[in-house]
């Protein structure tokens, strides 16, 4: 089979994804990788076309989502698809259609400027102030009272979240969708103290959670930023394609999840053709509905690994 990576400036030099690219060439099948940042790529032959399925790990607002959406356009299978894309890097749309989907999430608001953070209503606080585009641990702040919010300064050509801080075990949970797995990692919060990074049992709660995210959104490759809460699980944060740390086998996991999606949209009839026949898409969805806890994996019927020869 045929794939296609498009990789962003970002990752370039990152191992994330070029070793599932590279697993997937060691298994007989056939890679080329497209530099959106200074390629110059044909929308109107057949090039588009010539792919089993494009993969992409894109940062907010790069060019590679573009071409993504292109090859979405003139049939070709995505991992993952740009419309679950898009919902997911703008943190404030991502907020609002996981709580209209009755996912479990702080009470949040959305900011133009930090300056009008003090807006924010009283009873919020504490709050927890992030970028809506995309966060790094640096760029979240845990603020107790208005007289330290009136006196933040953060970069200016931002736009914020403020979301109610909600008490917790002092760490993070991410759960780490591969396909059809799923891996729990106890990973250090941006608030809190460091802690030792470690996988754990995925519980009942956090099978549902993870595969719920997955169905509404429509991702299947992604990772759930989830807090331990006297409430249950409470939802912070949704990543597409993450770069799966602490996940074993992690590489071999998301090249036969790529091979999975590719063999299914040519079993169901998505074959490449000269002039794809466009449908409306009617829902997001995912290739696979049904994911299972990692260490249940080799017991599960419905979770057979895909030929990789």
């Amino acid at each position: 089979m045929r794939f296609c990576f498009i990789l962003e400036e970002k990752y370039a030099h990152k191992p994330m994804p070029m070793v599932v690219a590279d697993q997937l060439q060691q298994w007989g099948h056939q890679i080329e990788v497209i530099h959106p940042y200074a390629a110059v790529t044909s929308l109107t032959d057949l090039s588009l076309t010539n792919y089993d399925a494009y993969v992409l790990k894109t940062v907010s607002e790069g060019p590679g989502l573009t071409i993504l959406e292109a090859a979405e356009a003139v049939g070709i299978p995505t991992i993952n698809n740009s419309r679950a894309i898009r919902l997911v890097r703008d943190k404030a749309v991502a907020v609002a259609f996981a709580q209209a989907c009755g996912l479990p999430v702080p009470t949040t608001y959305f900011v133009g400027h930090y300056r009008a953070l003090v807006d924010v209503p009283r009873d919020l606080y504490p709050v927890v102030v992030k970028p809506s585009n995309g966060t790094s641990m640096q760029d979240i702040h845990l603020v107790r009272t208005y007289e330290e919010m009136a006196n933040l300064t953060l970069d200016d050509s931002s736009y914020y979240l403020a979301m109610r801080y909600v008490e917790n075990t002092g760490y993070d949970i991410k759960l780490y969708v591969t396909g059809q797995e799923v891996h729990a990692i106890v990973k250090s919060s941006p608030l809190h103290g460091i802690v030792q990074e470690t996988e754990i049992p995925v519980s009942r709660e956090m099978l549902k959670l993870a595969q719920r995210v997955g169905q509404v959104f429509g991702l299947d490759l992604y990772g759930v930023d989830v807090l331990e809460t006297p409430q249950g699980l409470m939802l912070v944060d949704i990543n597409d394609f993450p770069s799966f740390y602490g996940v074993p086998r992690k590489v071999a996991s998301v090249a036969e999840y790529i091979l999975h999606a590719a063999y299914r949209a040519n079993l169901t009839g998505k074959k490449r053709v000269a002039r794809p026949a466009i449908t409306a898409r009617k829902s997001l969805g995912r290739q696979v509905s049904r994911i299972v806890p990692a260490e249940l994996v080799s017991h599960s019927a419905s979770a057979r690994r895909v030929q990789t020869h």
